[in-house]
Parts: structure tokens; sequence; C-alpha cells
């Protein structure tokens, strides 16, 4: 059973920062992609950060050099690290994992988002 599960989300000032943090897919037989999406109000869902199993590190453009993806050495976690935040990153933020079973099916998992605002 796979449940991700974001925490980290809230209000934060501009220029402020926060860290959000997705588990729950343990479960997940091998792991492709972990990721993490936002949908801004109005707006359709983007990527905005991105590990792809051995393959680079990709970010949107409008995040690079503030956001930071990582994941811990058992790969059970993904973070996503947000520096010098600002009113435009105000979004729901899913995490995203691309998951492949044991006879090499891939499948689509999401969370069920955590708000960040940003504001004064």
């Amino acid at each position: 059973q796979v449940n991700l599960v974001e925490s980290g989300g809230g209000l934060v000032q501009p220029g402020g920062s926060l860290r959000l943090s997705c588990t729950g897919f343990r479960s997940v037989f091998s792991v492709a992609t972990m990721a993490w999406y936002r949908q801004g109000p109005g707006k359709k869902r983007d990527m905005v950060a991105r590990i792809n199993s051995g393959g680079p590190i990709e970010y949107a453009d409008d995040v690079k050099g503030r956001f930071t993806i990582s994941t811990n050495n058992a790969k059970d976690t993904v973070n996503l690290a947000m520096n010098s935040l600002k009113p435009e990153d105000t979004a729901v933020y899913y995490c995203y994992i691309g998951g492949i079973s044991r006879i090499g099916a891939y499948y689509d998992y999401w969370g069920q988002g955590t708000q960040v605002t940003v504001s004064s």
C-alpha cells in the first residue's frame, strides 16, 4: 500500500524558507522518479523539481538556485528545501513518485498536497 504523506507547508513571509517532506513510499518495489509539483490558483500543475533514478536532478527555471530537492540514503523520503520564497511560489505542492512493480509495470503515485502561502 502506497500512501504519500506530505508535511511542512504553511504561511511564510516573502524571503522566508520552508522545507517540505514526503514519506509513505517504502513499499514501492523500485522508485524511478521522485518529484515535487505545484498548482497555483487558476493554474495547471507544474513540475518544480525532479530526481530521476540514475539521471540528473531537474528544476523548473523559476526555482533554480532557491529550491533544493533531496532524498535520504534509504530513498524513502523526498524533501524540498525552499529558500527566498516569493508570493508567486504560493501554491499547493504535491509529492509525486514514479514507481516500478516487480513485473515491470509503471505506476504514478501522488500525495494529497500541502498548501504553501507566501505573503506579508
